[in-house]
């Protein structure tokens, strides 16, 4: 099959690599190069990298709102379009373009965690399960009918991140699933998606990372897991501005005002919060790397057992 491949960031390289397995991808479209690191320099996307690897086309368009950017998808004469993790919105004159329509690898299992954020959202929720769903796009946000799903279980420790990576690999066995009967020339049944149940994943923010020590302990400890790599919580301890990378919720009645430093030990620094305790067991400070809170204490040894 001809395919046209849409994503940006490294959750979509997988199902790059699933869709030029057995395909031709005639043109890779991906966001604009953007401004980052210290430098700020115009970096290329995960997914220009790997097409450029590949020696595939890349387009690189703003947004799809001229007649020039329809016309030279047009000219492609793409079977199907995937779309994954792109950023940009359809419009429904573009996804009427591909013979087939248009695929979207989602990382939830729909209607649940619509949106931008399902894998951080998921976890942050305490949902005990996720997984992928391939979708053919429709005009609403994450609302078309199910083609193919696949589900798997959250781990009790899973941070974001890898959480991200076994969802990535997930949706590129979906994808390759469904091209597969495409190509043998079965096509998957759409399945509309329940009216209930339906949540919204809303985009991170850097500033809801910042724990509220007057939340439960459970709660927060799910925050210090989805937000693993980013935007990371933080929270101040002992009157220091700390990132937290692992933690875990106590099932015991903290007897101070939340926020209040109860213990500290090479187990972890414990944070009384409205309800349970919160150990901290991997910190960052301010121009430093990821430690142990016994690391930690070695440089503030007043701490311990405060």
């Amino acid at each position: 099959m001809r395919i046209v491949f849409a994503g940006t960031p490294d959750f979509a390289v997988p199902c790059l690599r699933a869709a030029a397995q057995r395909n031709e991808v005639a043109a890779v479209y991906t966001q604009p190069d953007r401004p980052a690191g210290r430098g700020r320099e115009l970096t290329p996307s995960p997914v220009k990298r790997e097409a450029l690897l590949r020696g595939i086309e890349v387009v690189q368009p703003e947004n799809f709102r001229s007649i020039v950017s329809k016309d030279a998808l047009r000219a492609l004469q793409p079977d199907l379009m995937v779309v994954v993790a792109y950023g940009l919105i359809l419009p429904q004159s573009v996804l009427d373009i591909p013979t087939y329509g248009c695929w979207n690898v989602h990382a939830s299992l729909l209607p649940r965690w619509r949106g931008a954020a399902p894998i951080q959202r998921a976890i942050e929720a305490g949902d005990s399960e996720s997984g992928v769903c391939l979708m053919q796009m429709e005009k609403g946000l994450d609302t078309g009918p199910v083609l193919l799903s696949q589900a798997l279980a959250i781990g009790a420790g899973e941070t974001g991140g890898q959480l991200h990576d076994r969802l990535a690999a997930l949706g590129a066995q979906v994808l390759a699933d469904g091209l597969g009967l495409l190509r043998a020339g079965i096509r998957p049944v759409p399945v509309p998606q329940p009216e209930e149940g339906v949540t919204y994943a809303h985009k991170l923010d850097k500033a809801e990372a910042r724990l509220d020590w007057n939340q439960s302990a459970t709660r927060l400890a799910a925050k210090v897991r989805a937000f693993n790599p980013w935007p990371m919580a933080e929270a101040v301890v002992a009157g220091e501005r700390l990132r937290l990378h692992g933690a875990v919720a106590l099932d015991e009645a903290p007897a101070a005002t939340p926020g209040t430093l109860l213990r500290a030990s090479r187990d972890g620094l414990d944070v009384a919060c409205a309800d349970g305790v919160l150990r901290i067991r991997t910190l960052q400070r301010d121009g430093g790397k990821a430690i142990t809170a016994a690391d930690y204490l070695n440089g503030r040894p007043e701490l311990r057992n405060a």
